[in-house]
């Protein structure tokens, strides 16, 4: 792709992401393309559908793109708990029979069904989930929230399981949410502009703890884009994204609400 064409790049619209949409938004070394905001489920699809170039994906999609590039350096990653990707419940593990999936995220709607058939030992139902679906959070019924939400359902319910947190007791790997993948081969003046801009915003997340909302306080928000969410696309996550993808190949499909 020659630097004269717009890139389309989709990026997350949770707070981990707030980072790389600041870096592209303000650093100035990406001068030409255009940026939609989107959960990541809709993401994936513009990458699948070619609505957009590049994507900051989740991982689960890779099996379903046709040629892909996936690019080296950023994710978003979490080496141990994330805070953002939980499953709540009224009971233990060994109690919940039904488990609502977040549509969000196919990502971690995978991970759920992975922890829970290798790791937990259990073998609830899995049912696709439609708004509101919190509420009936409730008995041995266990709901999968993704995203910033999770910032006002902590200590709501009297168990919380942070999936990142579970991969790394049971696999003893960090784990990959989403990485930016491109659905064509980049000029290489664009990619390196692109990790440039990406770079700027990781390198300046304090400049943004200030304008996330009122979901987070400025405090909350340091310990979250610093400690919490890890964007080094390292060897270790390349290797923990495989290992991912290996046992999320094993599930057939997802259930729809």
């Amino acid at each position: 792709m020659m630097n004269s064409t717009p890139l389309r790049i989709s990026a997350v619209s949770y707070i981990n992401a707030s980072p790389f949409v600041y870096g592209l938004e303000h650093s100035g070394f990406l001068k030409n393309f255009s940026l939609s905001l989107d959960v990541p489920s809709v993401c994936a699809e513009k990458l699948k559908s070619n609505q957009v170039d590049i994507g900051l994906a989740p991982v689960a999609i890779i099996p379903e793109l046709g040629e892909h590039f996936i690019l080296p350096d950023f994710c978003i990653g979490a080496n141990g708990p994330v805070r953002t990707v939980m499953l709540y419940s009224d009971v233990p593990l060994k109690y919940i029979k039904t488990i609502y999936l977040d549509p969000q995220s196919r990502t971690s709607c995978l991970l759920v069904q992975i922890l829970a058939k290798h790791w937990w030992k259990i073998f609830p139902r899995f049912a696709g989930a439609k708004e509101g679906y919190e509420k009936k959070i409730k008995a041995s019924i266990a709901g999968l929230v993704i995203g910033d939400r999770n910032f006002l359902l902590a200590g709501k319910y009297k168990y919380a399981y942070d999936l990142s947190e579970e991969w790394k007791s049971y696999t003893k790997l960090p784990f990959v949410f989403a990485c930016w993948i491109a659905n064509k081969k980049l000029d290489e003046k664009v990619s390196s502009a692109l990790y440039q801009a990406l770079k700027f915003g990781v390198d300046n997340r304090d400049k943004i703890l200030k304008s996330l909302g009122t979901q987070i306080d400025e405090k909350t928000a340091k310990n979250y884009l610093y400690n919490s969410i890890n964007y080094k696309f390292d060897k270790q996550k390349q290797e923990a994204m495989n290992l991912f993808l290996k046992l999320a190949g094993e599930i057939k499909g997802l259930p729809q609400p």
